[in-house]
C-alpha cells in the first residue's frame, strides 16, 4: 500500500512539473500589469462562461445570480457545470486552444498550484472591492510568486468548524478544553457504544487547534508567503498541543480506531454528547436529531479561542480569458452581500462578505460565523500536499499513546524529505 501511495504521489509531482513547464511565460504577465502597460477595459462581450461546482443547489443559485447579471449588463454567462475536482486539469488543456472558461470555481488551498501551472490572472483589487469579505477570505487567496503577492480569487464560501453537541445529553456547551474533556469522561461508557465526545483521532484539518493554540504551525512566514523550510509541527508547543491531544484518547475515552463514519453514526444516533464538524453536517444533523442539536464555537485553549483552520472557495480569472475585466466585475457582482445572501439561502454555504454573514438569522450559523474570526487560512502552496499524510499519521500514533516528541520528529522529518523529493522546496 505505502510503495502504491508513493508511486501516485511521484505520478502526481511529474504531472505538476509538466504543467508548470508548459504555463505561460510569466515575465509576460507581469509586464502586462504594471501601469505602463495595463490597458484600458475591453469592449462589453457578449457573453462570458463560468465553470461552477456541479452541486445541484449551488448550481441553481448560480444561474439565478447569473440570470440576474445578464438583465442588468446584457451580457449573457453561459453556466456549465463542471465539479472543482475535475476543472483544473481540463483548463490546462482547454484553455491554451480558447475553450475555456471566463471564470472558474475552486478552494483556496489549490492556490499555490493554479499560479504554478498559469492557470489564474492576479487580480487588481481596490480597498473599496475587497472591504467587504472578510479578513480571513481576502487572506486565503492572496499569494505571493516570485516576489509578487497578488491576490488571484474572488471568495464566494468560506467554512470552518466547530463543535456540535445533542442538548440532551450536554445540557451547557463548552467553553473551554477542559470543559470538553469533562464531557467525554463523565458522559462516556464504551460498552454500550456511549461517549460523550467523539473525533476521528488522524486528521490534522480538526486537530489543528489543539497545536496551533500552544504556538504550532505548519509553515513559517506570513499567510500567501510561506517559508516551506521552516515547519513548526514538532516545536515546543506541538508537543504541549501532542500531549493535550492525546489526553483525549485511550482507556475509557475515545477509541483510536475511531472513523468518520463512527463519529457521525453514533451522533445522530443519540449515542454521542458532542462531536467536531463543520457547516455541510448542519442537515443531516438537524434531520436525525432536530431540536437538541446545538452548535458552539471551538472552546478555547491555552486560554484563547480556538483557531480552526479555514476553508475558502473562490471565483478565479482565467489566465486564458479574453475579457478578464468583466470576468473579475462578474465575480464581484456574484459575491456581492445580496447575492451572497441569497447563494446561503439556497445552496447553505456561508458567505465570505461580513455583512451577508452577520445577518444570518440563525444561532448555529452565527456561531459559525463567531469561530471564522479566530479561523486561519490552511496554507495554499503546493508543499501542503506533503503535510497531510506524515500529519494525520502522527496523530494516529499518539492516539495511540506513542511518546509525542519522538512522532512528532519523525512525522516533520518526512514532510521535509518529502518536500526535498518533490523539488518544489522554497
Amino acid at each position: 500500500m505505502k510503495k502504491k501511495k508513493g508511486m501516485l504521489l511521484l505520478a502526481l509531482v511529474l504531472l505538476l512539473t509538466l504543467l508548470a513547464a508548459c504555463a505561460p511565460n510569466r515575465e509576460d504577465r507581469t509586464n502586462a500589469n504594471t501601469d505602463e502597460g495595463k490597458t484600458e477595459k475591453t469592449e462589453k462581450p457578449e457573453e462570458l462562461t463560468i465553470w461552477a461546482n456541479d452541486e445541484e443547489k449551488q448550481l441553481e443559485a448560480i444561474k439565478k445570480i447569473a440570470a440576474d447579471y445578464e438583465e442588468k449588463e446584457g451580457i449573457k454567462v453561459n453556466v456549465v457545470a463542471k465539479a472543482m475536482l475535475d476543472q483544473l486539469q481540463e483548463l490546462s488543456l482547454a484553455g491554451p486552444e480558447g475553450k475555456g472558461p471566463d471564470l472558474f470555481f475552486q478552494p483556496h488551498d489549490q492556490t499555490g498550484n493554479i499560479v504554478a501551472q498559469g492557470l489564474a490572472e492576479p487580480l487588481d483589487l481596490s480597498d473599496e472591492e475587497t472591504n467587504g469579505y472578510s479578513k480571513a477570505a481576502i487572506e486565503a487567496v492572496t499569494y505571493n510568486f516570485d516576489g509578487k503577492t497578488d491576490i488571484y480569487g474572488i471568495p464566494a464560501v468560506i467554512e470552518t468548524y466547530g463543535i456540535f453537541y445533542n442538548k440532551d445529553i450536554v445540557s451547557k456547551a463548552p467553553k473551554t478544553i477542559d470543559d470538553l474533556l469533562a464531557i467525554l469522561e463523565e458522559n462516556t461508557d464504551a460498552s454500550n457504544e456511549q461517549y460523550g465526545f467523539l473525533m476521528k483521532p488522524n486528521d490534522l484539518y480538526f486537530a489543528f487547534p489543539f497545536f496551533k493554540n500552544y504556538g504550532s504551525y505548519i509553515f513559517g512566514g506570513d499567510t500567501g508567503e510561506y517559508n516551506t523550510d521552516d515547519i513548526g509541527l514538532n516545536n515546543e508547543g506541538s508537543v504541549e498541543g501532542g500531549k493535550l491531544f492525546q489526553s483525549f484518547f485511550g482507556g475509557d475515552k475515545i477509541p483510536a480506531s475511531t472513523t468518520v463514519d463512527v463519529v457521525d453514526g453514533l451522533f445522530t444516533e443519540g449515542k454521542v454528547g458532542a462531536v467536531i464538524n463543520g457547516p455541510w453536517s448542519i442537515a443531516s444533523y438537524k434531520e436525525a436529531l432536530g431540536d437538541s442539536v446545538g452548535f458552539a464555537p471551538f472552546p478555547t485553549i491555552n486560554g484563547e479561542p480556538g483557531q480552526t483552520l479555514v476553508g475558502v472557495k473562490s471565483w478565479f480569472v482565467s489566465y486564458y480569458s479574453e475579457d478578464k475585466d468583466w470576468a473579475k466585475e462578474l465575480a464581484l457582482f456574484m459575491t456581492n452581500e445580496e447575492n451572497l445572501s441569497y447563494y446561503f439561502e439556497v445552496a447553505g454555504e456561508l458567505p465570505p462578505n461580513t455583512n451577508a454573514l452577520e445577518s444570518i438569522d440563525d444561532p448555529i450559523y452565527s456561531a459559525f460565523a463567531e469561530q471564522i474570526k479566530h479561523g486561519v487560512p490552511m496554507p495554499s502552496t503546493p508543499q501542503m500536499s506533503q503535510v497531510w499524510e506524515p500529519m494525520n499519521n502522527a496523530l494516529q500514533f499518539l492516539a495511540e499513546g506513542e511518546e509525542v516528541q519522538s512522532v512528532l520528529d519523525e512525522a516533520v522529518q518526512q514532510m521535509e524529505d518529502n518536500i526535498a523529493a518533490s523539488g518544489s522546496g522554497q
